[in-house]
């Protein structure tokens, strides 16, 4: 009875310090699970870029006629890239943008910030994905499927498997991200923004980090003096 007392005893502490209304500091939750892309190719620059013509366009199309510039803030092989793909993409769409500010012009800022995180993040690629129950056979949930489909997938399950989670990057949650955002202004005011942030591959940073970019070399002039 003693052991029968304490044992209850203890479960309630411990009940009780779960359900405790008070904390000394907010206690640390989770927010729901989101998917962030990550940046593993100069393609994948474009696809920002032409994102960032469409979001503009908009905005662009009924704003009073005027020529663009776009103007990257920091210095970075990926700036660079993306504002070459924003170029091609905005003059492809019928705008006038010219290659160095003029007068009047709108100007289209180009702003990175890069992030690094500690390491070992955690990473849950596979929640709500296809879970095996057997060899071959797997559960595909929040799917719709036919018979003949199923029957597929259970033939072929680890290809099946494989299309599900291709979407994932591999390897471990990188270290680094990159908050992109680009905005529409003029000397008064912006226009329009829009932010979005990414992945990218920690060995890649050099890529994306302006400070860590190589310097460009300076020519040197010498004097030849005759004897």
């Amino acid at each position: 009875m003693a052991y029968r007392g304490a044992s209850a005893l203890a479960a309630g502490l411990l009940l009780a310090g779960c359900a405790m209304p008070y904390s000394p500091a907010p206690v640390a939750t989770n927010f729901a699970s989101t998917h962030q892309p990550k940046l593993q190719a100069a393609a994948h620059w474009g696809v920002i870029a032409r994102h960032m013509a469409t979001e503009l366009g908009p905005t662009l199309k009924t704003a009073p006629s005027r020529s663009l510039y776009v103007e990257p803030l920091q210095l970075s092989i990926f700036s660079t890239g993306v504002k070459s793909h924003l170029v091609t993409a905005l003059v492809n769409d019928g705008f006038v943008v010219v290659k160095n500010p003029v007068p009047g012009a709108l100007k289209i800022e180009l702003d990175t910030q890069v992030v690094a995180f500690s390491a070992d993040r955690p990473q849950y690629r596979y929640a709500g994905l296809p879970t095996a129950l057997a060899s071959g056979a797997w559960v595909l949930t929040s799917i719709q499927h036919s018979p003949e489909w199923l029957l597929t997938a259970g033939v072929y399950g680890f290809d099946a498997h494989r299309w599900f989670t291709a979407q994932f990057a591999p390897g471990d949650t990188p270290r680094t991200e990159m908050i992109v955002t680009v905005s529409v202004a003029d000397e008064q005011r912006y226009y329009t923004r829009n932010t979005s942030v990414y992945y990218t591959s920690d060995e890649d940073l050099a890529l994306y980090d302006a400070a860590q970019a190589a310097p460009v070399p300076t020519s040197k002039t010498f004097a030849v003096k005759d004897h």
